[in-house]
């Protein structure tokens, strides 16, 4: 089973498709069966050939297929016979007929091949908007963890200079210390100096 194609149409598979058309309103025959010899050629299904013809090719065709029409009728006159006068007319009105209901049923399936492209179009429109959404989140989100690296890196190397600070302090502290008990017992030996738990120095007697 062979694979319809679906890729764009190029100018010479619409002049095929007019062509073909043309010919089976010269003749009397339906549009469908142009759509489905058309669709045979080009491994196509008749239903895309119809949608290709009635959105597009029709248009500038219409003084053509006004003389295929002509055509038709002039072809359809018989020998001036009494006789043979109704039955020409008869069949002039069945193919009107006929290509009548052919066009209300083509225009039937267009509608329908619109619909159901329009509703085609709103989905993908909320699907790219989802996705948009998506991405937009995302990058906040990227940009919002790029941020906190960036604050939890400052506040790293903040406290790592006040646990510097800190430490200098406590060093000052313990020279002076010493320094001071060392003082206290070069001039009053009875006295001496030790820190508490909160690090101030208090004077203790021996």
């Amino acid at each position: 089973m062979s694979i319809a194609r679906q890729d764009a149409w190029t100018h010479d598979e619409d002049l095929l498709l007019a062509e073909v058309v043309l010919r089976h309103i010269r003749e009397g025959s339906t549009q469908l069966k142009a759509f489905e010899e058309v669709g045979k050629q080009l491994s196509r299904t008749s239903a895309a050939c119809g949608f290709r013809w009635n959105s597009c090719v029709r248009k500038q065709y219409k003084s053509g297929i006004e003389l295929a029409k002509k055509q038709r009728k002039e072809q359809a006159v018989p020998e001036p016979e009494a006789e043979q006068v109704p039955v020409a007319a008869a069949e002039n009105s069945r193919v009107e007929q006929e290509e009548s209901r052919e066009e209300v049923q083509d225009s039937i399936t267009l509608q329908k091949v619109i619909m159901y492209l329009t509703k085609m179009d709103e989905f993908f429109q909320i699907d790219n908007e989802e996705k948009e959404k998506i991405s937009n989140q995302s990058q906040y989100l990227e940009q919002e963890n790029c941020r906190l690296q960036e604050e939890n890196t400052l506040l790293r190397e903040n406290l790592r200079a006040v646990e510097e600070d800190y430490r200098a302090l406590m060093q000052i502290m313990e020279r002076a210390r010493k320094l001071s008990v060392q003082e206290d017992e070069k001039t009053n030996p009875k006295v001496r100096f030790q820190m508490d738990k909160n690090g101030n120095l208090e004077r203790v007697n021996k």
